[in-house]
């Protein structure tokens, strides 16, 4: 059986990490794709040497040329540059919209029916930059956002009521900053609603600590940003699409009705099967959480305008 290809442009941490993860975990063979000359190849081989150890029989290379990267299932986008302390990122719009514009139009050359998984940030804008730039359906251009926001939330609800992580769910839908919507109703451990195991108060502390998840982060390594939870994150969505397990994940999508919002993207949760997007669910929101997502998408949108679309 020829195993799937997938591509990870860009070769740092979040990169090279999640490059890391997927051949460990044999879901593909994958090229790690940078611009840095040598760099993608010196951690690819490093990688492929710890195959003996870790047992895994999936095929790293490394790569400075985009021909390399031909014909690939999906292909994962980090490039661009990381945040930094005091850096929002909206910050890196401009800069990471040039970045992720070359990335696209070579992928679109060398692996037209790629599905596109963007990790880029500001996640959302970069996202739908990128289904215009391509020319993709919709369906095959989608972000990972949600699914890292919901783990930083599960984390710290573990850690409020001293439990299992791998008893809690949680929900965060939105966009990938500061508007972000936690859904506390959508949230459980065991089964049993957050709301009922958890003070009011406490839970808007765990909401605000996950809203500035990233930034907590970068901050404490004062040079650059998250890249384990990201990578894992990844890894989730990229497993449901190459096993075609459609699982429900939240993930940064295209709107077009669904929850009153059209044309622009933002996280819901998704169907992920073998073509990417399957399906969006509709949860049944209350006007303040409805409100809060319209109020999240129009952030976007206002980025958005900031690349002339």
């Amino acid at each position: 059986m020829t195993r799937k290809k997938v591509t990870v442009v860009g070769g740092g941490f979040v990169g090279s990490t999640t490059a890391q993860r997927i051949v460990e975990r044999e879901l593909a063979d994958v090229v790690l794709m940078d611009i840095v000359e040598d760099m993608p190849q010196g951690k690819s081989l490093d990688m492929a040497e710890s195959a003996p150890c870790i047992g895994f029989d999936s095929a790293i290379i490394g790569a400075n040329d985009y021909s390399m990267t031909a014909n690939s299932d999906i292909v994962v986008i980090t490039a661009g540059l990381p945040r930094k302390p005091g850096m929002t990122r909206d910050d890196l719009l401009q800069k990471n919209a040039e970045i992720v514009g070359s990335v696209v139009d070579n992928v679109a050359k060398y692996s037209p029916n790629a599905i596109l998984l963007l990790v880029s940030n500001p996640l959302d804008v970069m996202t739908y930059h990128a289904w215009k730039r391509s020319g993709f359906p919709m369906k095959r251009v989608f972000g990972m956002a949600g699914v890292l926001d919901s783990a930083r939330y599960r984390t710290f609800i573990a850690m409020e009521l001293d439990v299992s992580v791998k008893d809690v769910q949680a929900m965060v839908l939105g966009g990938h900053g500061d508007t972000m919507v936690p859904l506390p109703r959508y949230s459980t451990v065991a089964g049993i609603p957050i709301t009922e195991l958890i003070s009011a108060e406490r839970i808007a502390a765990i909401n605000e600590r996950t809203t500035r998840g990233g930034e907590e982060i970068v901050k404490l390594l004062k040079t650059g940003s998250a890249y384990y939870a990201t990578s894992a994150a990844v890894l989730d969505m990229v497993e449901s699409i190459l096993l075609d397990q459609r699982r429900i994940l939240p993930c940064c999508v295209h709107m077009n009705g669904e929850y009153g919002l059209r044309d622009v993207y933002c996280g819901v949760p998704v169907k992920l099967d073998h073509e990417g997007v399957a399906e969006i669910v509709e949860l049944k929101l209350s006007s303040d959480e409805l409100a809060m997502l319209h109020r999240s998408a129009e952030a976007v949108r206002e980025n958005v305008k900031k690349l002339n679309y």
